[in-house]
């Protein structure tokens, strides 16, 4: 079975918001909110994340660069934004997702997710991945 397969049907039986398989098998799972379970891997797994695939219950260009800058090579969403779509596209990701949404919001349901805010004018993966981890440290002291 693809890996892109594994990562999705692990997704949605175990109902996380993070599945990642490689060569047949998961190698990291998480329900973490938000981008924090794809640092996590990024963290964990660095250079071993290279050819995995990903299944991600939201993915906003946040989480998008943070795929290409992990050089993952496929990504399913359950949501997919129209940036986080754009994202993998321009950079050769092969996609599949279930809805498709301008923007992806926040908790609340009522104002653009501040991780899908801050990456609009983001476009290196690298930078992004440096800017979108202190972004996200900046949030977790804040709060």
């Amino acid at each position: 079975m693809p890996d892109l397969e594994v990562a999705k049907q692990t997704l949605k039986k175990k109902n996380l918001t993070l599945a990642i398989a490689k060569n047949g098998r998961i190698i990291f799972q998480s329900d973490s909110h938000g981008v924090v379970g794809l640092f996590e891997a990024i963290e964990r797994l660095g250079s071993n994340l290279e050819g995995a695939a990903v299944a991600d219950k939201i993915v906003g260009k946040a989480a998008a660069l943070l795929c290409v800058y992990s050089r993952v090579n496929a990504v399913f969403a359950s949501i997919l934004s129209f940036g986080g779509k754009d994202t993998l596209e321009r950079n050769g990701i092969k996609y599949e997702y279930e809805v498709l949404v301008p923007k992806i919001l926040d908790r609340t349901g009522k104002d653009m997710c501040p991780f899908e805010r801050f990456s609009l004018n983001l476009e290196n993966p690298r930078e992004a991945y440096f800017r979108l981890k202190e972004f996200a440290e900046k949030l977790r002291e804040g709060a």
